[in-house]
């Protein structure tokens, strides 16, 4: 039934019941009728697949987007989530999540030894846990998750190491060769330490200049140290935690040339180890999601800040 507006006409004299149903279905049965017609030239909206489809045609009513910000790579970026624009357009970040959730069931393969340059390490380690069994992969993932979200919005591509889809790995020599293959812009690596009671706080990890083997640190140390400080400075700001009380002097920054995921990076690259696991307080912090995003928020700022300069 169309409603004329505020503009009606006048009532007009009392037409009998009848003649009123009889006017009534006149007008309907045409639309009623065109109404059939175009059902039976598109199809019920409702005959198709799951996501809102008929006949493989888009719902009217049903957007047909590819993905959120936590889907797994590869995949079309969400509308929600464009790097069509903002002050990092251009500019490739790759995440590396430290370990893998499934390490665990293939300890014969990430105990296998890789090159750094400096000597051999193990490919990958199983990471550490929580008293209560939160492990570092999980931190670390869920961490990357929220990273990747807000460095989008920021116009940046974003690209994992891994996703938890991988039945291991990838090894530490692997993961340095993707940052490589990508020409990342900046590489972060997300750790949570798993030192003693009482150590707390968090501290990233710098490059040493190394130039042994495949490793060959020296033109990554100045913009890795740069990358480093600017993260540890917007990660104070965002979690209010404190630089760690038990490596770095209280300044959040080590140096270290034994991690190949470092040393075999031909781009600016740090680690961050953002808090102690076996430590009650530090725990608290770290399997809370409203801390984990202001842990991913700082993480972000200081990535924005170092790629723009």
């Amino acid at each position: 039934m169309s409603y004329v507006g505020p503009d009606f006409d006048p009532p007009q004299p009392r037409r009998s019941r009848r003649r009123a149903l009889t006017v009534a279905l006149a007008a309907l049965l045409p639309g009623a009728l065109l109404g059939w017609v175009l059902y039976e030239a598109v199809g019920d909206p409702g005959d198709g697949d799951a996501s809102g489809t008929a006949a493989g045609r888009p719902s009217a009513t049903t957007p047909t987007i590819s993905g959120t910000s936590d889907d797994k790579p590869p995949g079309p970026t969400p509308a929600t989530d464009s790097t069509a624009a903002g002050p990092l357009q251009g500019k490739v970040v790759v995440i590396d999540p430290g370990h893998n959730p499934n390490n665990f069931q293939h300890t014969s393969e990430i105990n296998r030894k890789v090159n750094i340059g400096t000597n051999w390490k193990e490919c990958d380690t199983t990471g550490t846990s929580t008293n209560d069994g939160y492990t570092e992969a999980e931190f670390t993932l869920d961490v990357a998750h929220r990273l990747r979200t807000l460095l989008r919005k920021q116009g940046a591509t974003v690209k994992f190491t891994q996703d938890g889809d991988r039945s291991w790995g990838p090894c530490i020599d692997e993961r340095a060769e993707i940052g490589n293959k990508a020409h990342a812009d900046a590489v972060v690596s997300l750790h949570a330490d798993g030192a003693g009671a009482g150590q707390r706080g968090f501290h990233v990890i710098l490059p040493a200049k190394v130039n042994a083997g495949a490793a060959n640190t020296g033109p990554i140390v100045t913009p890795s140290r740069d990358l480093g400080e600017r993260i540890a400075g917007s990660f104070v700001r965002a979690t209010g935690s404190a630089p760690s009380n038990y490596v770095g002097d209280g300044t959040g920054l080590v140096t270290r040339e034994d991690l190949g995921g470092l040393n075999l990076s031909t781009v600016p690259k740090v680690f961050i180890e953002c808090g102690n696991m076996r430590d009650s307080k530090d725990a608290a912090l770290l399997t809370s999601g409203a801390w984990r995003q202001k842990a991913a928020r700082g993480i972000s700022e200081g990535i924005v800040s170092f790629l723009r300069g």
